[in-house]
């Protein structure tokens, strides 16, 4: 279950322009809305949390940002609770999957238009939700799916990571029947149309195959969009090791597919 705790002032969503090359930087996009939502999941993300919260604060000022304490240990409750964001907590840790889910159905009972998923490790770039948010705003399609494999190299990826992700894709691709070329990541937007009918139900890391299992059996209209990842020591800590994708087909499969 969740509680809510802290609500941030509403407003509309836009976009200033940033200057830079390589990083997410340098690109401009105005998208005027108060209904569009950021969901970050966090779990014992006291050290990255604040300063990506302070980055999606400043790159959508108008957007409504909501965290997901997924039960830490540490100060991440803290450092969420100092910005102005909706704040909800599980009181224990149940998974990114759920913690997802919890932000999503609050974002659509708050009304949202627009739910975009955002990781609290400190990979992405904030300054690239205009380009997975705005053909999803203009109605091109129902979900836009960030990519690491499509003309951004992610900086710092290890080779066994991308072999790991390699296989994975080829795996989504064949049980899924939907020519992603990333998988597992966690950067994405989807229309309240989306949202609505995407039914998350592994608490764990599996949401993210999930999710595309799901957009294939919904047949929903999406996109793939370029964007900058950076693999840190921090988030290369708290990510998923290798043998993680084992966990990860276990719950996979372990359910029956609708």
């Amino acid at each position: 279950m969740w509680f809510r705790v802290r609500i941030g002032a509403a407003g509309s969503l836009c976009y200033a322009a940033a200057t830079g090359s390589g990083t997410g930087e340098g690109r401009t996009s105005i998208a005027a809305s108060s209904s569009v939502f950021i969901v970050i999941p966090a779990y014992n993300e006291q050290a990255t949390l604040g300063p990506v919260l302070d980055e999606v604060l400043a790159a959508c000022p108008g957007a409504q940002v909501v965290v997901v304490d997924d039960g830490s240990a540490d100060q991440t409750y803290e450092v969420a609770f100092s910005r102005p964001v909706h704040l909800l907590r599980h009181v224990v840790n149940l998974g990114q999957g759920a913690a997802l889910k919890t932000g999503v159905d609050y974002a659509l009972s708050r009304g949202a238009r627009v739910v975009v998923t955002f990781d609290a490790d400190g990979q992405m770039s904030a300054t690239d939700i205009p380009l997975l948010a705005d053909p999803v705003l203009a109605g091109q399609c129902e979900v836009a799916l960030g990519t690491r494999f499509a003309g951004v190299r992610a900086e710092g990826m290890g080779t066994i990571r991308r072999l790991v992700l390699w296989a994975a894709v080829r795996f989504t691709r064949m049980t899924s029947r939907i020519p992603v070329t990333d998988a597992h990541n966690g950067f994405r937007v989807l229309s309240r149309k989306a949202a609505e009918q995407i039914e998350i139900t592994q608490n764990r890391m599996a949401h993210a195959s999930e999710i595309l299992n799901e957009i294939a059996r919904l047949k929903l209209p999406w996109i793939e969009v370029p964007v900058f990842i950076r693999y840190t020591e921090h988030s290369k800590r708290k990510g998923q090791s290798s043998l993680a994708a084992v966990d990860i087909l276990f719950d996979l499969f372990s359910r029956p597919r609708r």
